[in-house]
């Protein structure tokens, strides 16, 4: 926990960035009857029933001191996804750092060996040297400041139905582009000397 507390609380550095990244699965929906349309003095109506129409996979990219994110979205979540997510980190997104302190989860497919299962091992070996990998504590993934990230998307964008991938994608681009056009940032304000009071029981004694 503490390792992610340093993180950070250091400042803002382009060549090293922070970067959260985390996945959520979505499930698509769609409805069984026309909704009514919202008018003057009655709000949108929709029935209960829906039609599945099946799932596909967010993954957010967070570099929260620059105030930007993107959603890259999948048919799934294998090893292979992911470890096209992480050359998309590298290559597409911070091309120009000379490292890229990356904060993830402990899920089974977030390590570096996921790397060299999808590319040629020079490939592979020259994108792991790029990555400083941060993991979140067990139980403690609210660590991660992808997650609230997600909460958000969720509030202002992802609530509603959407049964394709297509016009779920607009809707996410939409809300991606708003949120940094604006540069929205997170205030993290728990340091170590509060975690050392507050979490006495995560500390041996």
């Amino acid at each position: 926990m503490e390792d992610l507390l340093d993180l950070y609380a250091e400042p803002f550095d382009p060549q090293r960035p922070v970067v959260c990244f985390d996945e959520l699965p979505y499930q698509l929906v769609g409805d069984c009857m026309e909704p009514l349309l919202a008018q003057p003095g009655q709000s949108y109506r929709e029935d209960y029933t829906y039609e599945r129409q099946g799932t596909c996979n967010f993954f957010m990219i967070f570099q929260p001191l620059a105030g930007w994110r993107h959603v890259k979205m999948t048919d799934q979540r294998t090893t292979l996804d992911y470890a096209q997510g992480l050359k998309d980190i590298i290559q597409v997104h911070f091309p120009t750092a000379t490292c890229i302190r990356l904060v993830q989860d402990n899920l089974n497919t977030h390590k570096p060996s996921a790397l060299y299962e999808a590319f040629p091992p020079e490939e592979a070996r020259q994108l792991v040297k790029k990555l400083e990998l941060h993991y979140t504590p067990k139980h403690a993934s609210w660590l991660n400041l992808a997650e609230p990230e997600f909460s958000v998307l969720s509030r202002q964008c992802t609530q509603q139905r959407f049964p394709d991938r297509e016009r779920l994608e607009q809707y996410v681009a939409a809300w991606e582009h708003e949120r940094n056009t604006r540069k929205v940032t997170v205030n993290w304000t728990f340091t170590i000397a509060q975690a050392r009071k507050k979490m006495k029981r995560a500390y041996p004694v």
